[in-house]
């Protein structure tokens, strides 16, 4: 057994106000360690060429200003070549006072004058400096920006789910979630690729880079926190693992995990999961089908995916349905989920339809609203 089997103790993380004012030794390591880690999703800011014009602009635009200040107060500056002070006089003192060169020869005499220059060209001079470097203070706040929005997602991250895997399995799996309602800020996925991380960040996801058989990886998904949890990596062996990791940092989520091989579905079950899916088996038994009957294949296969014409949803009984025969609903009610019995279209006990029952039926396009709270 690896480190899984006691959950490394978690300091109480602080609100977001109080960090950017005050973090301890331990937050601070806490949260250097989950920006190696923790991939955002990528903003997509300006082009560089555009970033350059807008500096440009607004240093352009505080020149300005700064000229027009001095001019309108000209008779309170002296110029030591004629002892006057024209708007060019005035541009090139703005000049050299806000590139902080100041050679001397025009110089404010007046008291009113010199107040205007402490309260208000003094500050002008110091954003007219950070435009300058403002390319480089970005390089050098961007780490800092980074660990804000990483702690800020950290401590308002709760009932999400989480994916372990972001192959071809866990991409469909979030492309269905998403289809059905699921906002990709309460998806994080957990991948040992980097590249398959960065991948899920393209895709505008959070994601975690890190070996999820390692409590230490789970914990900076927030899986302590998560309602639900898909697990579908490569192997069977490392889906055990990551079952029972992520069953002993979360009693309560549930956890549906993909399995290659039917044998293997008992020690899945038995490391925690509450449904596994055998990818091998439920391709085997679609090709059978495609073989006997491509048409019912290709109406399974439309079934399964999403938008694709008729989808396969579950959703609890409007409150028009109830009392009514299944035959009589405007969808196609193929099975009934009546407290913890799963009922099929021909059991004789479906008649009615009873008040807290959830049906699964087959109808086109839903609404997102509907499908949401068929998750929930």
């Amino acid at each position: 057994m690896k480190d899984h089997e006691r959950p490394p103790a978690r300091p109480v993380r602080l609100s977001l106000f109080r960090s950017l004012w005050y973090r301890s030794h331990t937050e601070a390591r806490d949260d250097a360690e989950a920006g190696r880690s923790i991939t955002m999703p990528v903003r997509i800011g300006a082009p560089p060429l555009l970033q350059v014009l807008r500096r440009l602009s607004v240093a352009l635009l505080v020149l300005a200003i700064t000229t027009l200040i001095v001019y309108a107060d000209h008779d309170g500056y002296n110029d030591n070549s004629d002892g006057s002070v024209s708007l060019l006089d005035a541009a090139y003192y703005a000049t050299v006072t806000l590139s902080t060169t100041g050679y001397g020869d025009i110089t404010p005499v007046s008291d009113t004058a010199r107040l205007i220059n402490i309260l208000v060209i003094t500050p002008l001079r110091v954003l007219f400096l950070i435009i300058l470097v403002g390319t480089t203070l970005e390089v050098l706040t961007e780490r800092t920006r980074q660990q804000v929005r990483i702690h800020r997602w950290r401590v308002r991250t709760s009932g999400h789910i989480v994916v372990v895997g972001y192959g071809t399995k866990g991409r469909h799996a979030v492309q269905t979630l998403v289809g059905k309602g699921i906002a990709k800020e309460n998806i994080v996925i957990v991948d040992a690729q980097r590249k398959s991380a960065l991948a899920a960040g393209d895709d505008g996801l959070v994601s975690v880079t890190g070996d999820a058989t390692r409590s230490e990886t789970l914990v900076k998904a927030e899986v302590q926190n998560a309602s639900r949890v898909i697990v579908a990596p490569q192997r069977d062996d490392t889906a055990a693992l990551v079952t029972l990791t992520a069953r002993q940092l979360n009693r309560r989520a549930t956890i549906v995990v993909a399995a290659r091989e039917d044998e293997n579905v008992p020690l899945l079950k038995q490391s925690g999961a509450d449904t596994v899916v055998t990818s091998s088996s439920s391709a085997g038994r679609l090709l059978g089908v495609s073989l006997v009957s491509p048409t019912v294949a290709q109406t399974l296969e439309t079934l399964m995916t999403l938008g694709s014409g008729l989808d396969l949803i579950e959703r609890p009984v409007a409150k028009a349905e109830v009392g009514e025969e299944p035959r009589s609903c405007a969808d196609l009610i193929v099975a009934v989920v009546r407290g913890k019995q799963f009922l099929d279209y021909a059991d004789p006990r479906l008649a009615r339809l009873q008040s807290g029952d959830r049906v699964i039926t087959v109808s086109r396009a839903a609404p997102a609203a509907e499908e949401q709270e068929s998750f929930t």
